[in-house]
């Protein structure tokens, strides 16, 4: 077990990445651990990277430590290519401040450096005793001289080889002759130096956005007014359809984001339960958002990009199909609205599982989140051949809720049952329908809301004097003393 990221008070008392937990309580006995999840850093870590996009479009995530794993040895972090972007930010000083300030009110700490080289910028940010560090033009090679080694950002077995040569600081390297070091480190450490000097290249791979279709507006001036930026939205949705149309796609995640003069920005983001590319079904599930959003000092970008897409090809329909086909895409457009107004996961569809128990025979699911559609219904409903599933009730408790019941014989339907405290007679009953338990079920499935029964169930259908009708259940078969349970499963119409 080993110690991978530390805080301010745990550096205080000598505790460091890379040492073992056993040496760190050690040395502070009173040290709290929390497990490692680099799973989870490097998706925090992704979504770092996108929202850095508001300083340039060219971000990306630190390659260094392959990736996720880079989270565990904590040399993980994000690179900004700010070339061509510091001068909407009054310049790079102000850029830097707003990105630091950005990050505190995150809740997160930043070390952040800035310079000529990705390989310079990596080395002020974990190495500076600040809290950004700016590198003037040209002048890495003068500031980084008294860096240590491990600022190069090789491994560590090189750093601690490199150290017992007497090699501490990345000036120590500048007079040293090249071939000795090529030939006992190969080229990696003359290769790292040179990239942090500015000697050779070291391109900057962006990660790749997940929005791939997209139309701009930039206005002359500051526009305020929820007319024009509905009007520009419409223009923009205009532009994109005519784009995804070419390409034979239509829109499932669409967003808009929103600059504005104060270097703020605001997104608003819609889904659909099917690809579209209808225009006007498109703005009116902006509308609501837009009435609500605050435009600022003025509003100067407007960015409509799609974040997820679905083929949409053009489709030729008859006189028989096309009612049909209409009802199903107002049926669709439906869903959207509701989604809008009340949330993703507040509207959803009951899926039919694999499962002949009835609690456990469906189960409900985002709308917009559609599965793979199959015919389960259709047996339930007793569409396979001559076979007829027997009536289900309307209303299905989640939990079965037990009840006393008289019955003449332990295998006969029940003539009396008590619930609520006040007796029902039973008038008319059909049945036993027998629902087996699902041995063949791992005990792995179950959960403790919808435990495997272990008993077998004999169902009865019921009608009362008062003409109501009630779906009831006896479990098991044997019971000492013939003592059997009954439960009340759910209600018919």
């Amino acid at each position: 077990m080993q110690i991978v990221a530390t805080n301010d008070p745990a550096n205080q008392q000598g505790v460091r990445p890379g040492i073992s937990l056993a040496d760190a309580r050690a040395l502070f006995p009173n040290l709290v651990v929390k497990q490692a999840n680099p799973r989870a850093d490097f998706k925090v870590l992704k979504k770092l990277a996108q929202a850095c996009e508001r300083y340039s479009p060219w971000t990306a995530i630190d390659p260094l430590g392959n990736g996720m794993l880079a989270s565990m040895s904590g040399s993980n972090g994000i690179w900004i290519d700010i070339t061509g972007c510091a001068h909407l930010y009054n310049g790079e000083h102000p850029l830097v401040e707003d990105l630091h300030n950005h990050c505190i009110q995150a809740g997160y700490q930043p070390r952040i450096g800035l310079a000529d080289t990705p390989g310079a910028a990596w080395a002020a940010a974990r190495f500076s005793s600040k809290a950004y560090t700016i590198i003037p033009i040209k002048n890495q090679h003068k500031i980084l001289a008294s860096y240590p080694i491990a600022a190069l950002r090789i491994n560590s077995l090189m750093v601690e080889e490199l150290e017992n040569l007497g090699l501490k600081q990345i000036c120590d390297l500048y007079n040293m002759p090249r071939g000795p070091l090529t030939t006992r480190f190969n080229d990696k450490i003359l290769y790292r130096l040179d990239q942090m000097l500015g000697n050779v290249e070291e391109p900057i791979l962006p990660q790749k956005s997940n929005s791939i279709y997209y139309a701009r507006v930039a206005f002359a001036e500051p526009i305020g007014h929820m007319k024009d930026v509905s009007s520009a939205l419409k223009q923009l949705l205009k532009e994109l359809c005519l784009i995804l149309e070419k390409k034979g796609l239509g829109v499932r995640r669409l967003k808009l984001t929103i600059f504005r003069v104060d270097n703020t920005r605001a997104e608003l983001e819609i889904g659909t339960s099917q690809a579209s590319r209808d225009q006007n079904h498109l703005d009116f599930l902006f509308r609501n958002d837009l009435q609500a959003l605050d435009p600022g000092f003025g509003i100067e970008v407007l960015i409509l990009a799609t974040t997820e897409t679905n083929p949409l090809t053009a489709r030729q329909t008859g006189f028989t199909e096309e009612t049909r086909l209409q009802k199903s895409e107002a049926y669709a457009k439906l869903i959207d609205r509701l989604v809008g107004r009340l949330g993703t996961n507040n509207v959803v569809h009951i899926h039919p599982i694999e499962s002949h128990l009835p609690e456990c025979a469906n189960k409900a699911l985002s709308i917009v989140k559609m599965p793979p559609p199959n015919n389960l219904w259709i047996d339930i409903l007793g569409g396979c051949g001559s076979y007829q599933h027997p009536a289900r009730p309307i209303q299905l408790l989640q939990k079965p809720l037990p009840i006393d019941v008289i019955a003449p014989t332990p295998g006969s339907p029940p003539v009396m049952f008590l619930w609520r405290k006040r007796q029902h007679k039973v008038m008319r009953a059909e049945g036993p329908e027998r629902i087996s338990p699902e041995w063949w079920k791992s005990a792995k499935l179950q959960t403790e809301s919808k435990p495997l029964t272990r008993e077998t169930r004999d169902y009865y259908r019921l009608e009362d004097q008062n003409g109501n009708r009630y779906w009831i259940y006896r479990e098991g078969l044997h019971h000492r003393n013939n003592f059997l349970k009954w439960y009340l499963h759910g209600f018919f119409a």
